[in-house]
């Protein structure tokens, strides 16, 4: 299996993610009944696969563009992860 090189810098990586998912893909799809969901976006192409799952959209996305370059956005979030501490909000 041969492993994909990145063909971007980190931080081009990721201001062509947030560029292509803000005008192209926002747009695109129901922020309020998928918030939570995970896009899987291919930055040289544009296509992109919506799950709950990071695993099963990064799998459907390489499916069908095996030499994708894959940058995820969670919907209605600016972290597809966190790491560290949070405090809890009072009710």
């Amino acid at each position: 299996m041969a492993v994909r090189q990145p063909r971007y810098s980190k931080e081009e990586f990721a201001q062509r993610g947030d560029a292509l998912y803000e005008s192209q893909i926002r747009s695109q799809i129901d922020e309020e009944g998928d918030r939570g969901k995970i896009v899987a976006i291919d930055l040289e192409t544009g296509a992109f696969e919506i799950d709950a799952s990071e695993i099963a959209a990064c799998d459907r996305l390489e499916a069908s563009h095996p030499e994708a370059q894959i940058w995820m956005v969670r919907i209605g979030s600016r972290y597809v992860r966190r790491f560290g501490g949070r405090t809890k909000r009072a009710v």
